[in-house]
C-alpha cells in the first residue's frame, strides 16, 4: 500500500507530502481520526515512502524495503501495540528507547508506529514523554490513535497532529463497489452503518453484514417465533448492543418515510417494500418512543439485567401485527 492507494484523506497526504518535499521531517505524528479511516495504512504508506529504494515522494511497492515492511519483516521498521486487553506496557517502551539509539541495520529512517496509542498506561506514557524530548535524527514516531483525549497532553504537544475523517457517503459507497466489488445493494448500508469507515465497512464486507443485518430484522420485527428472542439473548452484551443499533437504524428509516424522505436516504434501503408497508402502523408518537425504548436498552445493558427480559420487553413495544 502507497499513498495513493490511501482513501478519502487528500489533506493528511498532502501533510505528509510537504514534509517529504522539504526533506524535514519531524521526529513524532499523532494521527488520530475515529477507527477505519486510514491512519494505521497511512503510517504504513509513510514508513514505507522514508525507506523506499525507488521513490522518494510514494512508496513503490515493489522494491524489498516495501516488501519487507509489507510484509512486517524489517529490521528497523516496528509496530508497538496492546496484547489483547492489556495496555501498552513500560518495557515496550523501553524497548523502544533501546532501539530507537541504535543505527538503522538497513533502512534511510528507523521508524515506531505506536497503534492505539491511547493505551498507553501512566508508566509507559512517561517513559515515551522521555523519548519524545529528543527523538534521533533518523529515526521517526507515529503515535496513531482513535481517543488523542486520553493521551497526556504533554505527550500531544510533542508531536504534529495529522487528522482523519470519515469518507463522504456516496464516495465510500462508489470506492466499495469500484474498488473492492461490493453489490451495490451491500455497498449502500455499509456506506451508511458504517459511518464513512472504510476500514470497518471492509471488515463488514467479509462477514457479509447484508445477510446478518437482516437477519436481525426479520428475527426480530417478523417471526413469530419465540426462538428468535432466545438465539439474540444467547449473544454476548457487545454483540446484543450491535443487533440494537441494526433496529435502531430500521426505525429511522420507519422515520424518514413517514415524512417523506426517499429512499436513497435510507439506511435498509435493499427493504424498501417492507418499510413502506409497515410505515403506517406506526405513528411519529410510536417511533418516538420506540426510540427511547432503544436508548434506554442500550444503557440498561451496560448494567446486571437479565438480557432475555430486556429483550423480550423491547419487543413487545415495537411489535406490530
Amino acid at each position: 500500500m502507497s499513498f495513493k492507494d490511501i482513501k478519502g484523506q487528500p489533506k493528511a497526504i498532502k501533510i505528509l507530502e510537504s514534509y517529504l518535499e522539504s526533506g524535514k521531517v519531524p521526529g513524532a505524528f499523532l494521527f488520530c481520526g475515529q477507527e477505519g479511516v486510514g491512519k494505521y495504512s497511512t503510517a504504513i504508506s509513510f514508513a514505507k515512502t522514508l525507506n523506499c529504494l525507488e521513490s522518494r515522494f510514494d512508496a513503490c511497492g515493489a522494491c524489498p524495503s516495501c516488501v519487507k515492511i509489507s510484509k512486517k519483516e524489517h529490521p528497523d521498521v516496528h509496530e508497538i501495540c496492546a496484547q489483547d486487553s492489556d495496555d501498552i506496557k513500560i518495557d515496550q517502551i523501553r524497548e523502544l528507547k533501546r532501539s530507537i539509539n541504535l543505527r538503522a541495520y538497513e533502512g534511510k529512517k528507523k521508524v515506531f508506529i505506536l497503534n492505539d496509542a491511547h493505551r498507553l498506561n501512566p508508566e509507559s506514557s512517561n517513559a515515551l514523554l522521555k523519548v519524545l524530548e529528543e527523538p534521533p535524527r533518523d529515526s521517526l514516531i507515529i503515535l496513531v490513535t482513535s481517543k488523542p483525549q486520553l493521551l497526556f497532553k504533554t505527550i500531544i504537544s510533542r508531536c504534529q497532529t495529522i487528522r482523519f475523517y470519515p469518507l463522504n457517503r456516496d464516495y465510500l459507497q462508489d470506492v466499495l463497489v469500484k474498488d473492492y466489488a461490493v453489490s451495490c445493494e451491500q455497498a449502500h448500508y455499509l456506506a451508511y452503518s458504517c459511518e464513512g469507515r472504510l476500514g470497518s465497512a471492509l471488515k463488514s464486507k467479509e462477514n457479509d453484514i447484508l445477510f446478518f443485518k437482516n437477519r436481525v430484522i426479520d428475527g426480530f420485527l417478523f417471526s413469530k417465533d419465540p426462538r428468535a428472542i432466545d438465539e439474540l439473548a444467547s449473544q454476548d452484551r457487545n454483540e446484543i448492543s450491535r443487533q440494537i443499533n441494526i433496529l435502531s437504524g430500521w426505525f429511522r428509516d420507519i422515520s424518514l418515510a413517514k415524512i417523506g424522505i426517499p429512499d436513497s436516504e435510507w439506511i435498509n434501503a435493499d427493504r424498501k417494500i417492507d418499510i413502506q408497508r409497515l410505515m403506517n402502523q406506526y405513528s411519529h408518537m410510536d417511533v418516538a418512543q420506540i426510540f427511547n425504548s432503544l436508548v434506554k436498552s442500550l444503557s440498561y445493558l451496560e448494567s446486571n439485567i437479565n438480557t432475555r427480559l430486556l429483550l423480550s420487553n423491547l419487543r413487545m413495544e415495537i411489535w406490530k401485527e
